[in-house]
């Protein structure tokens, strides 16, 4: 990444506990990030210094532990590294976007895989990758047979549910890159379903 590039992560979906917010200061602390943190009754703050800026992690109190929530704009390319590693670490969701020049790229993530990759130039796009179709036909007679395809199916509907909170996230913010990665994701899930449930 160039130390121009900036990233944005937006719609993060991460889950952690006390004790992996802790673990997660130390390892800020150890790269040599100079960090300050709070809490309340509802938000866990880490505020990191990165040169001039401070990029502020909001980890929203939940019943279970605590979630990473909001959108980062992030210019430091250890930080973003770093980043990175935590979503794929922690099978996290997320959308997430390079600009560079005079480019946008866009990478959907889900459970710490990358399902689509999409490069914007000026008013051009395209479709750089798109996961394509899990199951292949013994994969699917396989789960058939096993328990395993009713808990595909009632997953890939709690997935539905969530690209449709994105998507209505992103109507709601006027993020047309945002709405046509939410509604591909759609469109991927329901084909999987149409597959699991057939």
């Amino acid at each position: 990444m160039n130390k121009n590039d900036e990233v944005e992560y937006c719609n993060l979906e991460l889950r952690f506990d006390r004790q992996h917010i802790q673990d997660l200061i130390k390892d800020l602390i150890k790269d040599g990030y100079s960090l300050y943190w709070s809490e309340n009754e509802s938000v866990f703050l880490i505020s990191v210094r990165t040169g001039r800026k401070l990029v502020k992690l909001r980890f929203q109190r939940i019943k279970d532990g605590y979630k990473l929530v909001g959108d980062y704009m992030i210019r430091d390319a250890r930080l973003s590294e770093w980043m990175e590693k935590l979503i794929g670490d922690m099978r996290g969701h997320a959308v997430v976007k390079r600009f560079r020049d005079r480019q946008i790229i866009i990478e959907n993530i889900l459970f710490g895989e990358v399902i689509r990759l999409v490069e914007i130039s000026g008013y051009q796009q395209r479709v750089l990758y798109q996961k394509g179709p899990m199951l292949t036909d013994q994969e699917l007679t396989k789960l058939f047979y096993s328990g395993e395809g009713e808990e595909r199916i009632r997953q890939r509907r709690i997935e539905v549910d969530e690209q449709l909170d994105r998507l209505n996230q992103a109507l709601r913010s006027e993020d047309a890159a945002l709405a046509e990665s939410c509604m591909a994701e759609l469109s991927f899930l329901q084909r999987e379903l149409n597959m699991l449930e057939w």
